[in-house]
């Protein structure tokens, strides 16, 4: 029987050099479709099997439309190649599949009951023996731990033993996580977020805003244009940060439902993730370059995770002492009375079932509206601004309002002094007024949540800055 018709072990495939082979392999690590630089779509897998897992191959796909490239359930199923050409390039060896010739078929990994593929390819044809093949590499997965240190890799793409926490994140690097997917969706339209989480805390930004743009740009509270409903934060965790995810242009939408819906409340493995700043925020994307890969149940860095999420989310005080947030500065104030009250994050804040109630929080102020000293109270002396409060876990409006401001701004000081204040509470340096960069300090602040007499989209929640002061500079 020829090797095209044939089932071969990748070992045996790989050596086959422009030769059109079989197999039935196990998929290592996949990628979403994408559009090529010509009118077709592509997408690419890692395969490996008992003879050839140590690097596994690619496979690359290739298909007038994006529904003819495999849409793979999730990393760990078997896909049945058929008539895939073996290439070399840059030195490596690697399938191609031909969409004239070639075909496939997917099935379920090791949690797989049947034998029936979940999708396959117009010429895909598959016989009874296969099953044999495909019973026998579910088995062999059940032990499979990928050695992570050992894979080829593009030069822009770090070592796939790599994977950082969200608290070691750096603008404009390509990393790997492993982390939980809490949840997707289309956000508008054509614009597709994950939301992912691994119970640290992302790093604080500079500011990169002018408070003067505050009114008419004011600073995003997130990255979406409108929030998430709030009955969908409460099912969030209130301790880490939750890191959005979105999608380069090249890569193809259509079929994300789908393929999103089997990783939803995973924890699963992301290569090569780009990290980007927008407003102050942080924002992964998924591109062409990107790849979700398979961990088994018993993956030691996935369980890593699960033990350093699960011990903060216990916790019930001093939360903070697992993330960034470092020990609040002098720049406020609050007094004695709290200080057996425990730190609660501004998503404990946020989801807390009554809508009344009071909290200690350590938070940044990002920005404030008004800025200027000279328009925080009103012709007639009342203080009326508001401030946007930012924590690892979310950013929040907070007011600062008639007897709250006096108390915060410790009475009614003359302008210079007020300015003074808001430029420490904002991180505007002395010589830098006029600046859009800005390091805001961490700060302590007790917060009031209360009813509006008008539906707002969180529910008529609303937050009020008290007993919390703004000493003069000791």
């Amino acid at each position: 029987m020829s090797s095209r018709n044939r089932c071969l072990e990748i070992q045996d495939a790989v050596s086959l050099l422009s030769q059109r082979v079989s197999l039935l392999a196990v998929i290592l690590e996949y990628s979403f479709p994408k559009t090529t630089r010509g009118t077709d779509y592509c997408c690419s897998i890692r395969i490996v099997d008992p003879s050839h897992h140590e690097t596994g191959v690619a496979v690359n796909f290739f298909a007038p439309i994006a529904e003819k490239l495999p849409h793979v359930s999730a990393a760990g199923d078997v896909i049945h190649l058929c008539n895939v050409t073996v290439r070399s390039h840059s030195g490596e060896v690697n399938l191609v599949y031909n969409k004239a010739q070639s075909s496939f078929g997917l099935y379920h990994g090791k949690d797989g009951g049947d034998f029936v593929p979940y999708q396959v390819s117009p010429k895909y044809e598959h016989a009874s023996e296969d099953k044999i093949f495909i019973d026998k590499l579910r088995k062999w997965l059940v032990n499979f731990q990928p050695n992570e240190g050992t894979l080829v890799l593009q030069p822009v793409i770090p070592s796939r033993n790599d994977f950082r926490l969200f608290s070691e994140i750096k603008e404009g690097d390509h990393m790997n996580f492993a982390c939980k997917i809490l949840h997707f969706c289309e956000a508008a339209k054509d614009e597709w977020f994950i939301y992912a989480w691994d119970g640290t805390d992302t790093p604080p930004n500079i500011i990169r805003s002018k408070l003067e743009d505050e009114m008419n740009c004011p600073l995003s509270l997130q990255l979406e244009s409108l929030p998430l409903p709030r009955d969908l934060y409460c099912t969030f965790p209130t301790v880490g940060s939750l890191l959005r995810i979105a999608f380069d242009r090249c890569i193809e939408k259509s079929g994300l439902h789908h393929l999103l819906n089997n990783v939803k409340f995973k924890w699963i493995k992301l290569v090569s993730m780009r990290l980007e700043v927008h407003a102050g925020l942080w924002r992964a994307v998924f591109t062409n370059f990107t790849k979700i890969r398979y961990a088994s149940a018993e993956d030691n860095l996935i369980l890593m995770r699960k033990r350093l999420s699960n011990e903060r989310i216990s916790l019930k005080f001093e939360r903070n002492s697992l993330g960034y947030v470092p020990v609040p500065s002098s720049v406020t104030v609050v007094p004695v009375k709290y200080d057996s009250v425990p730190y609660v994050t501004l998503m404990d804040a946020l989801t807390h079932e009554e809508v009344t109630a009071k909290f200690k929080c350590v938070v940044r102020v990002v920005s404030a509206l008004p800025c200027q000293p000279e328009m925080v109270r009103s012709s007639s002396g009342i203080y009326r601004m508001r401030l946007t409060l930012e924590d690892a876990t979310t950013r929040i409006h907070a007011y600062v309002f008639g007897e709250d401001g006096e108390t915060f701004f410790d009475g009614h000081p003359d302008t210079d002094s007020l300015s003074k204040k808001l430029n420490r509470l904002l991180g505007v340096t002395e010589d830098g007024a006029n600046s859009c960069k800005r390091n805001p300090p961490w700060v302590s602040i007790c917060l009031k949540s209360y009813y509006l007499t008008e539906e707002d989209m969180w529910g008529s929640r609303q937050f009020r800055v008290f007993d919390t002061k703004v000493p003069e500079e000791a």
